[in-house]
C-alpha cells in the first residue's frame, strides 16, 4: 500500500456501487407506488383504461436498470490495490446516476399519479402526460451518462494502468521487489 492506494481505496468504490443501485431502486420504487396508487383510483372510475394507464409505472421501473449497469460497471473494476482518485471517481459516478435516478423517480410517481387520474377524466391529457413523463425519465439518464463518462475516463483508465498500485500488484507477483 501506498499514499495513492491506500488500504481503504476500494471502500469508496463499493459505496458507489451501492449508491448506484440503492438510490435509483428508491427513485423507482417510489415511482411504482405513487403511479400505483394513481392507476387504482383511476380504475375505479374507469377499468378500461388501465392497461393504457401503466405506462408511468413502466417507465419508473426502467431507472432501476439504469443503477443496476452502472452498479455493475463499478462493481467489475473494484479490486483490492486501486487508486484513491479511482475510488473517488466511482463513488461520484454511483451518485450521479443514483440521485438523479431517485429524482427521476420522484418525478414520474408525481406526475404519473396525477397524469392517470386526470387522463380519466379528459382522455386529450394522454399525450401531455407521455410528454412530461419522458421528460422526468430524461433526468435519470443524464445521470446515466454522466456516470459512464466518470467511470470510464481516461484519466480514470491512465491511473489504473500506470498507478503506483499496479507498480505494487507487479512486484507482489514477481516477489522481486
Amino acid at each position: 500500500m501506498t499514499d495513492l492506494c491506500p488500504v481503504y481505496a476500494p471502500f469508496f468504490s463499493a459505496m458507489g456501487c451501492a449508491s448506484a443501485i440503492i438510490f435509483t431502486s428508491m427513485g423507482a420504487s417510489y415511482g411504482t407506488a405513487k403511479a400505483g396508487v394513481g392507476i387504482a383510483a383511476m380504475s375505479v372510475l374507469r377499468p378500461d383504461m388501465m392497461m393504457q394507464s401503466t405506462l408511468p409505472v413502466i417507465m419508473a421501473g426502467i431507472i432501476s436498470i439504469y443503477g443496476l449497469v452502472v452498479s455493475i460497471m463499478i462493481a467489475n473494476g473494484v479490486t483490492q490495490l486501486i487508486p484513491l482518485s479511482q475510488g473517488f471517481m466511482q463513488l461520484g459516478a454511483g451518485l450521479a446516476v443514483g440521485l438523479s435516478g431517485l429524482a427521476a423517480g420522484f418525478a414520474i410517481g408525481i406526475v404519473g399519479d396525477a397524469g392517470v387520474r386526470g387522463t380519466a377524466q379528459q382522455p386529450r391529457l394522454y399525450v401531455g402526460m407521455i410528454l412530461i413523463l419522458i421528460l422526468a425519465e430524461v433526468l435519470g439518464l443524464y445521470g446515466l451518462i454522466v456516470a459512464l463518462i466518470m467511470n470510464s475516463s481516461p484519466a480514470v483508465v491512465a491511473a489504473a494502468a500506470v498507478s503506483p498500485c499496479m507498480r505494487v500488484r507487479m512486484c507482489l507477483t514477481r516477489a522481486q521487489c
